[in-house]
């Protein structure tokens, strides 16, 4: 009976044990992307921002499959770090579209060059 006892404790310890690795490995992921972000958006095209959107939401999903195993603590710093993270994509998306609206600008540009230069010879 004794035996049991021990094996059933080494047991919850265990799952204790799985579920906090598992719960930080959450914060760590989402603290990983934030930096990733951080240090490589600006060099983002589309289909980076694409993979970047759905790492993001597959990241979240995770940590709040833990929801309620944080601290308060952790819980603010989950916050924190997902704000970064929008913050970041929000700039991309942003410079995204600036950079795609000066390359239609340019084009604008070019189209009404040929076009004074088609009628320039009139």
């Amino acid at each position: 009976m004794k035996k049991i006892k021990v094996l059933l404790f080494c047991g919850v310890i265990a799952l204790m044990l799985a579920s906090c690795s598992t719960k930080q490995r959450a914060i760590s992921q989402l603290e990983s992307f934030s930096t990733e972000l951080r240090d490589h958006s600006r060099y983002y095209d589309v289909q980076d921002w694409e993979k970047a959107g759905k790492k993001f939401v597959d990241i979240t999903k995770n940590v709040k499959k833990h929801e309620m195993d944080f601290t308060p603590e952790e819980k603010a710093r989950i916050g924190r770090l997902e704000g970064e993270c929008a913050g970041y994509m929000a700039r991309g998306a942003k410079e995204n579209i600036t950079d795609r609206l000066n390359g239609f600008i340019n084009e604008l540009k070019g189209i009404l060059q040929g076009v004074t230069d088609a009628f320039g010879g009139w």
